[in-house]
């Protein structure tokens, strides 16, 4: 993989990850709607030590819509609290990270699921995948109440 894009940066747990655990040394690309959220990170987890980072302030949503970049891997980890924005779960946005893929690219959507209206938004939404380009799969319940979405470009 040679470019990451991580939608919803919060602490930077997730870029953490890449970096430290699993040694991604190729680009990441962090999008994060609130700019206070980003110096905490820096000062706390020492995100703007991480070289191959680069943190876009953005809302996601337009991001999606304004980038010209193809990405390896998207990983799409946006929360208000324990809710998540409603235009996550829309089609034009899902069509739209599913274009910015590359070839064998990946989407990785963290979900929370505390409802069985949300377990239904999390089935919908695996129904509307393309089946002809992508194959798509859940992980249910890591960390009780998340379920990861898996989309595979094919």
């Amino acid at each position: 993989m040679n470019h990451i894009l991580v939608l919803g940066v919060a602490g930077g747990s997730v870029i953490k990850t890449l970096s430290e655990e699993i040694k991604f040394q190729n680009k990441i690309t962090g999008v994060e709607i609130d700019p206070e959220i980003i110096k905490i990170a820096n000062t706390y987890f020492h995100l703007d030590q991480i070289p191959n980072l680069e943190i876009i302030i953005d809302d996601a949503f337009e991001f999606v819509l304004k980038t010209k970049e193809r990405y390896d891997l998207i990983i799409v980890d946006i929360f208000q609290d324990t809710t998540m924005p409603n235009f996550l779960f829309e089609e034009f946005f899902q069509n739209r990270i599913c274009f910015l893929l590359k070839e064998k690219g990946i989407i990785l959507f963290n979900t929370m699921c505390l409802s069985e209206k949300e377990n239904l938004r999390n089935k919908k939404y695996l129904e509307n995948v393309n089946s002809a380009l992508f194959i798509g799969r859940t992980i249910p319940r890591v960390e009780d109440h998340n379920e990861l979405i898996i989309l595979e470009r094919k």
